[in-house]
Protein backbone atom coordinates (compact mmCIF):
# COMPACT_ATOMS: atom_id res chain seq x y z
CA UNK A 1 0.00 0.00 0.00
CA UNK A 2 1.40 3.65 -0.71
CA UNK A 3 0.27 6.54 1.08
CA UNK A 4 0.87 9.90 0.72
CA UNK A 5 2.54 11.82 3.63
CA UNK A 6 2.94 15.24 4.44
CA UNK A 7 5.82 16.62 5.81
CA UNK A 8 6.25 19.64 7.10
CA UNK A 9 9.25 21.68 9.30
CA UNK A 10 8.18 22.37 12.79
CA UNK A 11 8.47 25.49 14.08
CA UNK A 12 9.91 24.70 17.79
CA UNK A 13 12.60 22.27 15.38
CA UNK A 14 12.06 18.94 13.66
CA UNK A 15 9.27 17.63 11.17
CA UNK A 16 5.49 16.95 11.52
CA UNK A 17 4.13 14.16 9.41
CA UNK A 18 0.33 13.62 8.42
CA UNK A 19 -1.17 11.28 6.34
CA UNK A 20 -4.47 12.80 4.97
CA UNK A 21 -5.94 9.44 3.82
CA UNK A 22 -5.95 8.70 7.72
CA UNK A 23 -7.51 10.99 9.64
CA UNK A 24 -6.03 11.65 12.61
CA UNK A 25 -2.33 9.67 11.83
CA UNK A 26 0.41 12.24 12.54
CA UNK A 27 3.95 11.97 14.04
CA UNK A 28 6.75 13.68 15.13
CA UNK A 29 10.16 13.60 14.69
CA UNK A 30 13.73 15.75 15.35
CA UNK A 31 15.32 14.78 11.60
CA UNK A 32 13.09 14.07 8.62
CA UNK A 33 14.33 10.47 8.59
CA UNK A 34 12.96 10.36 12.46
CA UNK A 35 9.76 11.81 11.51
CA UNK A 36 9.28 9.23 8.21
CA UNK A 37 9.93 6.34 10.31
CA UNK A 38 7.60 7.09 13.18
CA UNK A 39 4.79 8.09 10.25
CA UNK A 40 5.24 4.47 9.62
CA UNK A 41 5.05 2.68 12.38
CA UNK A 42 2.05 5.06 13.16
CA UNK A 43 0.51 4.05 9.90
CA UNK A 44 0.80 0.79 10.87
CA UNK A 45 -0.64 1.04 14.10
CA UNK A 46 -3.66 2.93 12.69
CA UNK A 47 -4.48 0.20 10.29
CA UNK A 48 -3.55 -2.46 12.81
CA UNK A 49 -7.16 -4.84 13.05
CA UNK A 50 -9.12 -4.30 16.57
CA UNK A 51 -10.32 -7.36 17.76
CA UNK A 52 -13.54 -5.64 19.16
CA UNK A 53 -14.00 -4.31 15.26
CA UNK A 54 -14.78 -7.83 14.19
CA UNK A 55 -17.23 -8.58 17.05
CA UNK A 56 -20.82 -7.54 15.63
CA UNK A 57 -23.88 -8.91 16.79
CA UNK A 58 -25.84 -10.73 14.40
CA UNK A 59 -28.54 -7.89 13.65
CA UNK A 60 -25.49 -5.64 13.29
CA UNK A 61 -26.45 -3.20 10.43
CA UNK A 62 -23.62 -1.27 8.52
CA UNK A 63 -25.03 2.01 7.18
CA UNK A 64 -23.23 4.68 4.56
CA UNK A 65 -23.88 8.25 4.70
CA UNK A 66 -22.78 10.79 2.69
CA UNK A 67 -21.98 13.96 4.58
Amino acid sequence: MKLHVVLEPSEEGGYTAIVPALPGCISEGDTREEALANIQEAITLYLEPIDDDATLVSTAEVVELAV
